[in-house]
């Protein structure tokens, strides 16, 4: 299911539009749920607690023989393998690391995927946003990134990640399109009329 409506896709797709309109740069909208699925940390995580039963259990007044000990484990590795998968608690679950690893490797598949590596004069620009993990990434191609120093995006991206955890993505979006636009039209501005790549936000 789209995190935007109709609407809105329509209305980012039209600021890439003019933006391109003043500059050769070609710029790429991509917006993921989620940059992994994660599953193998309910698992991970009702396994390790699992183990961890009998040491708890041994503080308890409670005697159970090894078989009860046992269903006991499955039934705590059971429950806790289900509520771990609700998508609330699961994302909270993953190392910060981890989660920043995923999403900067997706951000680099899209680079790939979307040919912006492939443009005229290298200067594809990529708008990469994973929700789940709250990360907001800008990446540029040489024709840029010669040009601009990389600071320049990283003010941008971080006024962009504060909407992401507000929640206001087609905020952060409208307002990080603009910031980029205002960058790259006076560095890259407009010498041909050209449209190698789709406009459309691209939603994963």
């Amino acid at each position: 299911m789209s995190l935007l409506n109709k609407q809105q896709l329509d209305q980012l797709a039209s600021a890439v539009s003019k933006v391109e309109e003043k500059t050769d740069a070609e710029l790429v909208t991509v917006l993921a749920h989620a940059s992994d699925s994660y599953h193998y940390i309910p698992t991970l995580y009702a396994a390790l607690i699992a183990l961890l039963t009998p040491g708890v259990l041994s503080f308890s007044p409670l005697w159970l023989g090894w078989f009860e000990l046992i269903i006991v484990q499955a039934l705590v590795f059971s429950v806790l393998a289900l509520v771990f998968r609700i998508p609330a608690l699961r994302y909270r679950l993953v190392p910060a690391k981890v989660k920043k690893s995923r999403a900067e490797m997706m951000a680099r598949r899209m680079f790939l995927e979307q040919g912006l590596h492939h443009t005229k004069g290298e200067t594809g620009i990529l708008i990469f946003v994973s929700e789940a993990e709250h990360y907001v990434e800008i990446l540029v191609d040489r024709g840029i990134s010669e040009k601009i120093d990389n600071k320049v995006w990283q003010n941008i991206v971080n006024d962009f990640t504060a909407e992401v955890k507000a929640g206001a993505v087609l905020k952060g979006f409208e307002t990080c399109i603009a910031s980029v636009a205002e960058v790259v039209s006076d560095v890259v501005p407009a010498t041909e009329e050209k449209n190698e790549l789709p406009d459309r936000l691209v939603v994963l």
